[in-house]
């Protein structure tokens, strides 16, 4: 397996710090930090973006995913429930390191703050908010 992330040459990591803080991929990850299991679904993502396509959204978490920033985790098929998400996204562990070694968590705790003030959900992304989600990831 290659170098983790954090281990990476200085040039290797500039551009990988240039490719999370692109405006899509850096409000992806700050959604997934500021959400209150810091899981969300696709639909929850999508909705936290309303100025970019679902398309967009999908894409740019499949190009973190690849990066090993962000990580795809599902329900087991026994815990997963009709008109429920079974699919969430969150932070691997190498990328919750790689983001707290260059200072990218800072806002963690006010990300979550923010997101606790929004009143206005719809009732959709309440209820999926609210949705099983796998333990210990």
């Amino acid at each position: 397996m290659g170098a983790s992330l954090v281990e990476k040459d200085d040039t290797t990591q500039r551009k990988l710090v240039h490719f999370v803080t692109q405006q899509t991929r850096f409000a992806l990850i700050n959604n997934i930090l500021q959400h209150p299991d810091q899981l969300p679904s696709m639909y929850e993502l999508e909705e936290l973006n309303p100025s970019v396509s679902d398309a967009t959204v999908y894409k740019h978490i499949q190009k973190l995913i690849d990066a090993g920033i962000v990580t795809e985790v599902a329900l087991d098929d026994d815990h997963r429930r009709q008109g429920y998400p079974w699919k969430f996204y969150g932070l691997t562990d190498e990328g919750r390191e790689f983001l707290a070694e260059h200072n990218l968590l800072a806002a963690e705790e006010t990300l979550q703050q923010i997101y606790d003030t929004i009143s206005d959900k719809p009732e959709k992304m309440v209820k999926y908010e609210n949705a099983p989600r796998p333990d210990g990831v």
